[in-house]
């Protein structure tokens, strides 16, 4: 598994979003995730809607994911 192709996941399970994935050693990876779908979620819900974007990987080929699940507003703070 690799970063590139996780982002690639992410983003196409998320129509809109922009994920920024990184990882080195080939199961664990940090995420930030910045997706208008996630305005008035609680972070866990966030976190369930990308982990859902990838399915069984999770837990098998993606060991660890690390999120960061913000919208685009909270970017521009």
């Amino acid at each position: 598994m690799d970063a590139d192709t996780i982002r690639k996941l992410i983003e196409d399970g998320l129509p809109g979003a922009r994920a920024d994935v990184q990882g080195d050693d080939g199961v664990h990876f940090e995420a930030t995730v910045v997706c208008d779908a996630f305005a008035g979620k609680l972070p866990l819900a966030r976190h369930r809607m990308v982990y859902a974007t990838l399915g069984e990987l999770m837990g098998g080929a993606i060991h660890a994911l690390a999120l960061k699940t913000v919208t685009p507003a909270e970017v521009a703070g």
